[in-house]
């Protein structure tokens, strides 16, 4: 059984490849000899030598601070996590306790002399303290979903979301300058909002508003992005908010581009006939401001699209399709039940790409985004008395753990009826594709009844895109093939449980969190894997030539075992070096509840 600890796998993986020296140059003839008392003839210059070739830099990774926030009910403790340079304090949300909480930690001196290792190899204790606990329901109503520090402004945002669905949340601002964070102001922002964001020059904040339904879909507000303007450090008491209304009548045009639109319109639900526009469909989750703050790139997941905004004008530029992913090339392991690692090619498989992180970077004065990319169905469940009772409500199902089923995209291919023709190659069982997750949304090109191409969740990779919204780069199939060469029979694993391949039929090991950093003069991307748990670095450099770097992981994986380390990662934060200190990747795990700060350095 192969255990990774918490170690990179720099040593293992790139520590044959070194630079290569260029030759000496050839001596030169010799001068003839000098008559005594004079200087003889120089002798001919000798041949330069030949260049010698660009070294391959790795990484020194290494994990020296952590904490595990609210340890009798850890899951939900630690997911979204952000970094003030000017006192050392990692801030993250907390939203596993009965009140939405930022708790603050204390980098400065967590001793990575501390931190010790159980008999796998496996980091579970903690160095790193609590400075204090901020209360946020004293000041705003809500959940918190979301956290953003700036730096310029010495300023925290963060994104709560109101607790019934059809009401508009805040967005809470606080002064950090101090000892002592101090409230400042709420601002409205659209509904549920998801993810809150500074633009790096301090002049904008950005909220990315899902607006998802209620349980039986009775209530499904419009998603939206919100922009609160800041000048000279005051921040505006409104927020602007673009909504996708323009877009009702394009549909069409937008689903040809492979934008996705599940939903169950047509059908009554609890007594309502289900009408939803393409304003209320499109669910924004996650921004990323371009570094001269001019412009925002939105993702919208479920639907498989992302926005682009103009932050000069405060409009919306564009919805842009992300299209599909084809596996005819590649290899996926698409089923749970086959016994282990099996990796096969199939034709008429596409994944949608459907980002939840995204984050952007510049490559010769042009902007590039970076998705990871999870995937994500939609299913929505309400109350019913019984299985009578919710087929009278219109459900589709009824499950009594979950209720009463109002709507779900999500099929496995073997309760589908597949083309004879298209999937002539395949086993539609559990031993083969049939246990592959897909969407009932699309596939059917012929219009005969049967599924002609099936349409995964996500692509299990990360992608780079121009600002176009053109693939540029993306990573294949590494994520399945390099965590399977890595975990072994553990690959794809749940990130609660030990058991492996129990994530195949799903969305493999989940590209989630997603942080770029810049080590000297390199650019990094730091790929978190929510359900395996390992995060992977690629140099993106230069976008058009991107090459893997390392992997590292801090999570118990022996089958059986209780499981220890750091679980799921959701949020991840990068701090790029200082004159005094290398760079860190500090990780909010959801599962575990705690806070990594890794030390990340060229050797």
């Amino acid at each position: 059984m192969i255990t990774l600890r918490n170690i990179s796998l720099a040593g293992l993986l790139l520590a044959s490849l070194t630079a290569c020296n260029g030759d000496d140059g050839k001596d030169g003839a010799a001068g003839t000899v000098g008559v005594q008392g004079q200087q003889g003839e120089q002798g001919a210059q000798g041949a330069s030598g030949t260049d010698g070739q660009n070294a391959t830099q790795s990484l020194s990774v290494s994990l020296i601070a952590r904490a595990v926030l609210n340890v009798e009910s850890p899951e939900g403790a630690a997911e979204i996590v952000q970094y003030q340079q000017s006192t050392g304090w990692v801030y993250a949300i907390n939203s596993s306790g009965d009140k939405a909480t930022v708790d603050i930690l204390d980098l400065n001196n967590a001793d990575p002399l501390a931190l010790t290792k159980d008999s796998e190899g496996i980091v579970t204790n903690t160095n790193m303290t609590s400075v204090m606990q901020i209360d946020l329901s004293v000041n705003t109503a809500g959940d918190a979903n979301s956290i953003s520090v700036s730096n310029t402004l010495n300023m925290m945002a963060v994104a709560m979301a109101a607790s019934e669905t059809g009401e508009k949340g805040f967005i809470a601002f606080y002064d950090i300058s101090g000892a002592t964070p101090t409230f400042l102001k709420n601002v409205q922002v659209g509904y549920l909002p998801d993810m809150v964001t500074f633009s790096s020059n301090g002049s904008k904040v950005v909220v990315a508003n899902e607006g998802e339904p209620n349980g039986d879909y009775t209530i499904d507000p419009e998603g939206s992005i919100s922009i609160i303007d800041i000048n000279a450090g005051v921040v505006s008491d409104s927020a602007i908010n673009l909504d996708f209304t323009a877009l009702n009548s394009e549909k069409s045009e937008l689903m040809a581009q492979g934008v996705m639109f599940p939903n169950p319109s047509g059908r009554t639900i609890n007594g309502q006939l289900i009408n939803t526009t393409v304003a209320m469909d499109l669910e924004p989750e996650y921004v990323t401001i371009s570094a001269d703050s001019k412009t925002a790139y939105v993702s919208i997941q479920e639907n498989n699209a992302m926005a682009i905004v103009n932050l000069t004008t405060n409009t919306l530029v564009d919805v842009k399709g992300l299209g599909f992913k084809d596996w005819s090339s590649l290899q996926i392991d698409a089923s749970d039940k086959d016994g282990g690692i099996n990796f096969k090619q199939y034709d008429n498989l596409l994944g949608m790409y459907q980002p939840d992180t995204i984050a952007s970077f510049t490559w010769k004065d042009a902007e590039f985004i970076v998705s990871a990319n999870e995937g994500d169905g939609r299913e929505y469940f309400f109350d019913a008395a019984s299985e009578a009772d919710c087929e009278a409500k219109g459900g589709v199902d009824y499950d009594e753990g979950d209720g009463c089923l109002a709507y779900t995209d999500e099929s496995r291919v073997e309760d589908l009826n597949l083309d004879p023709i298209a999937f002539s190659n395949v086993n539609n069982d559990d031993n083969d594709i049939g246990r592959l997750k897909v969407s009932v949304e699309k596939g059917d090109i012929d219009g005969d009844g049967d599924y002609d191409q099936l349409y995964t969740y996500g692509a299990r990779s990360f992608s780079i895109w121009d600002q176009n919204g053109n693939l540029v780069f993306d990573s294949g199939d590494d994520v399945g093939k390099i965590t399977a060469a890595i975990h072994g029979q553990n690959f794809n694993n749940e990130e609660d449980e030990n058991e492996g391949d129990t994530r195949s039929d799903a969305k493999g090991a989940e590209p989630e969190a997603l942080a770029l950093g810049k080590i000297g003069e390199k650019t990094y991307a730091f790929i978190g894997l929510e359900r395996m748990s390992g995060i992977m670095i690629y140099d993106i450099t230069n976008p058009f030539n991107v090459s893997f770097v390392d992997y590292f992981i801090n999570r118990g994986t022996s089958e059986g075992a209780e499981i220890t380390g750091d679980l799921a990662p959701e949020g991840m934060a990068f701090v790029p070096a200082t004159a005094t200190s290398a760079a860190m990747l500090i990780v909010g795990n959801e599962i575990s509840g705690s806070v990594s700060v890794w030390q990340i350095a060229e050797q």
